[in-house]
């Protein structure tokens, strides 16, 4: 063969390689749509996981109500309080839902409140498909936060954010793979309620470390801690001091 020859087929076999990259690379760009609620307190960790993913060169699309969707490959629910019908679930190929729980234990509204209140200091996050039952669908990643005890709102809900974007970004790096290890949710389970401005009231006879952990997941702006008093009612913000001023 001339070289002249074998330049050209060597062209030719760069040519079909660069082509079969692009296919590939191709394949992998998907559009994802996020449901999360107008106001949030996830948004700007959502706004960072989008990012991340637009980096790699998927598109993304915020939404805050079902009826600001768009047809998309997933859809990722992430504090998102209402739930997705059927017939919306239709535009996706997967619902992903993120929830704070040991599922089927946990179900419900707030999870992570919930599991503080009761004195609970490791609390499982967990990556699951949206079905129509309410946190009832398969299970793909779970991983655990660990708290000390002494984390407040904001802080707690960091740990919490931060396994959430570990877990999106698992889940979509996995697929397709990841969806024949989904596992089914087994036994009965438990239902947690939606918490109301009310469940943030404290009680004046008890003392600060009865009450402690409702200081913890009190949020001072949205639902502030307070208490009634002479017939009036009071709020109290609490915030981390981790340094004590020397009056000397």
């Amino acid at each position: 063969m001339l070289l002249s020859e074998w330049r050209t087929v060597q062209r030719g076999l760069s040519s079909r390689y660069a082509n079969e990259k692009n296919r590939r690379i191709q394949k992998t760009q998907h559009s994802i749509q996020v449901l999360t609620d107008a106001g949030s307190w996830i948004a700007p960790y959502v706004a960072e996981l989008a990012q991340e993913w637009e980096s790699a060169g998927h598109t993304v699309h915020i939404a805050h109500a079902v009826e600001q969707v768009r047809p998309a490959d997933f859809c990722f629910c992430l504090s998102f309080s209402k739930i997705i019908s059927a017939d919306a679930r239709k535009h996706f190929k997967h619902t992903l839902v993120v929830h704070e729980s040991d599922l089927p234990n946990g179900r419900g509204w707030a999870p992570m409140t919930w599991q503080i209140l009761e004195g609970k200091k490791r609390i499982p996050v967990t990556l699951i498909e949206a079905v129509d039952n309410v946190d009832a669908g398969p299970i793909y990643l779970q991983e655990w936060i660990d708290l000390d005890g002494t984390e407040l709102n904001p802080e707690w809900r960091m740990l919490q954010a931060h396994a959430t974007q570990r877990l999106c970004l698992q889940w979509l790096k996995a697929y397709p793979s990841i969806i024949n290890e989904a596992r089914q949710q087994t036994g009965e389970g438990s239902l947690y309620p939606r918490r109301r401005p009310g469940d943030s009231k404290l009680d004046p006879r008890k003392t600060l470390a009865e009450q402690f952990d409702l200081l913890r997941v009190v949020d001072n702006k949205d639902y502030p801690a307070f208490f009634e008093m002479r017939g009036r009612l009071y709020e109290i913000g609490i915030n981390p001091k981790d340094e004590m001023k020397n009056d000397g």
